[in-house]
């Protein structure tokens, strides 16, 4: 793996994506234990703290550097649009058509981009899309700042970023394991994921500062801006070309199957994906949140409630992050992700039992927590089992269920709170979690057996 400053270093200075690369921390550090491998390891608190190893290697710090940024700046596009589709139509169907409008193009370029990442360079297909999404904000900005107030053009362009979007995100997950050895793995998503979440929170608290006093039109071309740092970040990657340069390859309809074909064959992959879906599909709460913050929330004030129940996951998942350390040192990565996927549910049932506005925040952080380790190791499993020339793929599959996931809980979670009221649909949702994983592992012990 090439972590020079160069993005044109001979591919041959490029080690092998499986071999350990010694940590530069020493023994003489008396912070550090040795570890079972040799490396050294942290003592006392610092063992809890976040693994920040990976930051220490250029190339995938540049890579997390770009993340950060745009983890905030997309947030921006992401309050807008909506707020601009409401004050064109002054309703929220069309709010919620908009969102649907971006799945669909999200879901098809998410798995034909898998497949182009393992085709193609993948420092090139990032400098692609990423200029493609930039040049998106900037058609934002320009539709904003010309008055066109047209909801058509608003979904087209919405549709168009998500389309690159979806061919991004695979490419960029999939390069991780090329920038950092597999020990790092977890400490690398932990990373990741962290600064998106903490972008889930800032974003919109920005977002929603700024408009007041800069105006719609702006957050479109702060987001424009953000992408241009994003761009220059990975043009300083090194090339990140498919390993056999030898074998022809495709990026049609039978290497997207292929893919398909490659996880039903990988039993620990496929209940790692499975997994995702138990735990977003029937434990996502957040379409009831409006509903609970009017009626089981109402005496602490609606919005405040309202805001704090969305909030709590991503403030849970931040904590979940900086407190990752232990993340380095697990090697049943099959359990965590098991053992998470019922601590979500358990959690979420007891969200959807509180009376306290309070209580019920605490258990959705904690939701977070586990949400932000299963993610870690989930990504761990997919990064490690895969093989390099089927990553991409793994990752546009990854990127689908992620995705669609939460879409597919608002319409079960809307539905059910609609028949059975929204605490019962809330908790009911949480137990199925916890009975449906359990009974997986049960079934199924290639993930509870899966270690490094």
């Amino acid at each position: 793996m090439d972590t020079s400053e160069s993005s044109t270093e001979p591919q041959a200075e490029e080690p092998a994506p499986e071999r350990a690369v010694p940590g530069p921390s020493g023994p003489s550090d008396p912070s550090r234990t040795a570890g079972p491998s040799g490396q050294s390891r942290p003592r006392g608190l610092r063992r809890w703290a976040m693994d920040t190893r990976p930051l220490r290697r250029p190339a995938y710090r540049r890579l997390w550097a770009s993340t950060a940024v745009t983890a905030v700046g997309s947030q921006l596009t992401a309050v807008a649009v909506p707020k601009q589709i409401y004050d064109i139509t002054g309703s929220s169907a069309w709010v919620g058509a908009a969102s649907l409008a971006g799945l669909l193009p999200l879901i098809v370029f998410a798995l034909w981009g898998g497949a182009i990442a393992d085709a193609m360079d993948r420092r090139k297909l990032l400098l692609i899309t990423n200029t493609g999404i930039a040049v998106t904000s900037v058609l934002f900005w320009a539709q904003a700042v010309t008055g066109l107030d047209s909801v058509a053009v608003l979904m087209v362009l919405l549709a168009v970023q998500q389309a690159f979007w979806g061919l991004n995100a695979p490419a960029r997950s999939a390069s991780i394991a090329r920038l950092v050895p597999e020990e790092e793995l977890p400490a690398a998503n932990a990373l990741g994921s962290t600064v998106m979440q903490t972008g889930q929170i800032a974003g919109p608290l920005l977002a929603g500062a700024l408009i007041p006093v800069v105006g719609l039109a702006e957050l479109y071309l702060i987001d424009a801006l953000a992408l241009c740092v994003t761009v220059w970040a990975v043009h300083r990657l090194p090339a990140l070309p498919p390993l056999d340069a030898t074998v022809a390859r495709r990026a049609g309809l039978r290497e997207i199957l292929d893919g398909f074909r490659y996880i039903s064959g990988h039993a620990v992959l496929l209940l790692s994906f499975v997994a995702d879906i138990v735990a977003m599909v029937l434990g996502m709460p957040r379409a009831l949140f409006p509903q609970l913050a009017a009626e089981t929330y109402a005496s602490y004030d609606e919005g405040f409630a309202l805001g704090l129940l969305f909030a709590a996951i991503p403030i849970g998942a931040v904590a979940g992050g900086l407190f990752s350390g232990a993340f380095s040192r697990a090697r049943r990565h099959g359990w965590m992700v098991i053992g998470s996927v019922v601590v979500w549910g358990v959690a979420v049932t007891g969200f959807g039992l509180s009376d306290s506005l309070w209580i019920a925040v605490a258990f959705l952080a904690v939701a977070g927590i586990a949400d932000m380790v299963s993610m870690v190791f989930r990504g761990a499993i997919l990064l490690s089992v895969a093989t390099d020339e089927m990553r991409g793929r793994m990752q546009g599959v990854f990127t689908v269920v992620v995705a669609g996931g939460p879409r597919l809980a608002d319409v079960l979670h809307g539905t059910a709170g609609s028949a059975f009221g929204p605490r019962t649909a809330v908790a009911g949702g949480g137990l199925l979690v916890v009975v449906v994983m359990l009974a997986l592992a049960a079934a199924m012990p290639a993930l509870r057996r899966y270690r490094v």
